[in-house]
């Protein structure tokens, strides 16, 4: 089977070999935990048939947050609290993307730079959705999401974010509708995302290192109407705990290359792309995160920080509306039900037995 833990496995300690004095530890976490997840090495749960005494041994993941196979479950908690969490109404997606001049300084400076994006976007929503002309209140409620990914495991760093189509006036404490169709201006967000940008990196010292050009150019900001919000919702639900690629994507792994699928954007037509293995995992680690920076961010009523509870605002927008609108309700994972492989009868767990941490070597004695 051609998978990324297979490519990691293969290839990874020549990685790094080859570049373990420079290899952020980030990065070298990630690797080991990929090489080892599923395997003794991760741990073991082993499950018993109490009719036929059948054992069953399943190794453990690694529990990586950049681990391609083991996200999926999150991915669905996620979805399944923030569906909760909806509000009614008109919703909406808006995506700050930088400019291909800036992703040099961000790709060697992450963990400053994907937090000055996050604060500049934020902001620039914040401001503009106090303005009468666009919703006029100044308590809005959205999330973003970081992505730094394209779609060939480019460097691409962008946030998505899901923003309710509206805002509460905390003066009055009406809620505020935007127009079903357009909610801010992008062409305003643009030069004020750049600005508030730009000010973060100058308050760090480090404006010097960035292309004046940048400050120059367009900002690419898109906003667009997603009707609900469960349909954004479960847009993102799948990147929100995946990495950049995933193993269904792997077309083959041999002889030390790997050719992997894509697709352009407005076209539906499969492509692919082949690179060296020791490129492809290059190109995967790219995307690792600095430590515990957090990718997934509220704002405004929907930040555990606010005061203002989410029944309350619910009702405000319902009140606004003059009648109750429907939140689709999430529906709760199954349980998984394991059966034994020989008379079918349902699996109880047996035990559980824990990694073993590797062993220090031992110094050799002198004198």
């Amino acid at each position: 089977m051609n998978s990324i833990a297979e490519i990691f496995r293969t290839h990874g300690p020549e990685y790094l070999r080859k570049h373990g004095e420079k290899l952020p530890p980030q990065h070298r976490k990630a690797i080991e935990a990929i090489i080892r997840c599923r395997t003794p090495h991760s741990g073991t749960t082993v499950y018993r048939c109490e009719n036929c005494g059948e054992d069953h041994v399943l190794h453990l993941g690694c529990g990586n947050r950049h681990c391609p196979i083991c996200q999926h479950r999150k991915g669905r908690q996620w979805l399944e609290r923030q569906l909760e969490r909806q509000m009614p109404g008109a919703h909406f997606m808006v995506t700050f993307t930088v400019p291909q001049q800036l992703r040099p300084f961000m790709r060697s400076n992450q963990r400053l730079s994907y937090a000055a994006l996050f604060a500049a976007s934020s902001e620039a929503i914040k401001k503009l959705v106090k303005d009468a002309r666009f919703v006029g209140g100044d308590l809005p409620g959205f999330f973003g999401v970081l992505h730094t990914w394209g779609r060939q495991l480019q460097y691409h760093p962008h946030i998505h974010y899901v923003v309710t189509g509206g805002a509460i006036a905390t003066d009055s404490g009406e809620w505020k509708a935007s127009r079903n169709a357009f909610y801010l201006p992008v062409e305003a967000l643009s030069p004020i995302v750049r600005a508030k940008f730009r000010d973060r990196i100058s308050k760090a010292g480090r404006l010097g290192e960035i292309p004046p050009s940048v400050w120059k150019a367009d900002w690419n900001v898109n906003c667009q109407a997603v009707g609900d919000a469960e349909g954004s919702l479960k847009y993102l639900a799948p990147y929100v705990f995946r990495v950049a690629i995933s193993n269904s994507r792997i077309v083959s792994f041999e002889n030390g290359r790997v050719v992997f699928s894509y697709r352009k954007k407005g076209s539906s037509r499969p492509r692919t792309r082949e690179v060296d293995a020791l490129e492809f995992i290059r190109l995967f680690l790219q995307h690792v995160l600095p430590w515990g920076f957090m990718k997934v961010r509220y704002y405004g009523f929907l930040s555990p920080g606010c005061r203002m509870p989410l029944e309350e605002v619910r009702a405000r927008i319902q009140m606004a509306h003059g009648f109750t609108l429907a939140v689709p309700k999430a529906e709760p994972e199954p349980r998984p039900v394991l059966n034994c492989r020989q008379c079918g009868q349902e699996l109880e767990h047996y035990r559980l037995i824990l990694p073993q941490k590797p062993q220090p070597e031992a110094k050799a004695r002198t004198g």
